[in-house]
């Protein structure tokens, strides 16, 4: 394999996730083929420098391009390169771009850190939380770790520092300190604390009453439509302070959500878009990739080409496979082969060895493997609606599962049959 993988949890998260047709949280870099050019050039040019500049791309693809398992390949790729990642799926109620404050509040749910996510500590439910306490041990021993507690001195040490970040609006830095100093050993109810840690929490994502939050905690505004663009500025600044690199957001347009906005809530979601890319470039420490179908690009209705300024910025997806400059990476035209396919195979035999090292024995060589693959690629009609790579991995963990438990395997065509049913239900 060409790379290490971890441990043995690891390797079975990712086995369980394909056993049932989808791709796992994390681990798949551990058997991704077919982007490799892509996705260095992504490294060393955008996240290798990411804390200097800040940055948007796009991403073009049909239904069952891939883009899922692409977005949870680059966040494997920014998590190895320091970054924070935030995934935000975009739709008409909690996360429409011509309501940007809740694309912020979406943000900041989903933010996740590079040690945290994907181990039993990761909390899906205030993940943020998770950047603050690893900022306040890393402003102190250089270290992301997760605190219970910390000592006056080092609370001082790190609330003069945030105090210091002229990058980080005030109000922004009071809720971090008040966050910080829940961890303090005073005598205090833990229940207290948590629920206190719970409100500071809300308040960026925009819930509370101000009146209240004022009195407790000393703030002046909510975030808000008017401030919104002006929060993701110190949440930039803070990442970096944190000693991250940078922030990759994610935005993922699953829903098409611009299909079906009134033309007006349209026109603000194309205004904020146009303005994030005329002033991305001073949100040092910023990533972001916003994927979408083809229509977006196309629609004459509801794409970016009913709005000249925008579509003069963006373009339109090139016909060819995507390179890492471009402004957007056309997933259309990336293309697999059957050698692609067999070496994904091959790294999944990996992987579930590494998962069930007791069995390497039952298990079969890496060319019985991609014999398999070949007959499966024979198999699966090209017009199918399900993709032959979802085809793919799901069928040779079942096969694998065959040799682990049965000590043989079932006829390709067997196991073919079993694993669209489970996918056509999925």
């Amino acid at each position: 394999m060409d790379k290490q993988i971890e441990n043995r949890s690891t390797a079975r998260q990712v086995v369980e996730a394909l056993r049932k047709g989808i791709p796992p949280q994390r681990g798949v870099d551990l058997y991704s083929v077919g982007n490799e050019k892509l996705i260095e050039g992504i490294r060393k040019h955008h996240l290798g420098g990411i804390e200097h500049q800040g940055l948007i791309r796009f991403i073009s693809g049909s239904w069952g391009a891939g883009k899922t398992h692409f977005f949870r390949l680059l966040r494997e790729v920014a998590f190895q390169n320091g970054c924070l990642v935030s995934n935000v799926e975009l739709n008409v109620n909690d996360a429409a771009l011509n309501r940007f404050e809740r694309i912020f509040y979406s943000i900041v749910r989903n933010v996740a850190t590079p040690s945290v996510f994907g181990t039993e500590t990761y909390s899906d439910i205030a993940p943020f939380g998770g950047v603050l306490r690893e900022a306040l041990a890393f402003l102190n021993s250089g270290r992301h770790e997760q605190p219970a507690e910390v000592t006056h001195e080092q609370y001082t040490k790190a609330a003069e520092a945030l105090a210091a970040d002229h990058r980080v609006d005030i109000d922004f830095k009071k809720m971090i300190q008040k966050y910080w100093e829940t961890f303090l050993p005073e005598d205090g109810d833990v229940a207290i604390q948590e629920q206190i840690r719970s409100e500071i929490l809300q308040w960026f994502s925009g819930e509370g009453q101000l009146s209240d939050l004022r009195r407790r905690f000393g703030i002046n505004k909510m975030v808000n439509k008017e401030n919104a663009k002006l929060m993701l500025q110190s949440l930039a600044g803070f990442v970096r302070l944190a000693g991250y690199k940078g922030l990759l957001i994610l935005f993922d347009e699953a829903e098409q959500a611009y299909s079906v906005m009134r033309k007006s809530q349209l026109r603000d979601a194309q205004n904020n878009l146009l303005s994030l890319i005329n002033n991305v470039s001073v949100l040092e420490g910023l990533f972001l990739i916003y994927a979408t179908t083809p229509d977006f690009f196309t629609d004459p209705k509801h794409g970016i080409v009913a709005y000249g300024a925008l579509a003069q910025r963006i373009g339109k997806p090139d016909e060819r496979p995507p390179r890492s400059l471009d402004l957007i990476w056309n997933l259309d035209m990336v293309t697999t082969s059957l050698a692609d396919y067999q070496e994904a195979a091959t790294k999944i035999l990996g992987i579930y060895a590494a998962a069930y090292p007791e069995a390497r024995g039952q298990l079969p060589s890496a060319d019985d493997v991609r014999a398999r693959v070949a007959s499966l690629d024979r198999i699966h009609p090209s017009m199918s609606a399900v993709r032959f790579w979802r085809v793919l991995v799901t069928a040779i963990i079942a096969l694998l599962d065959d040799c682990l438990e049965e000590g043989q395997t079932r006829s390709t065509e067997a196991v073919y049959d079993d694993v669209m049913s489970l996918l056509r239900e999925a």
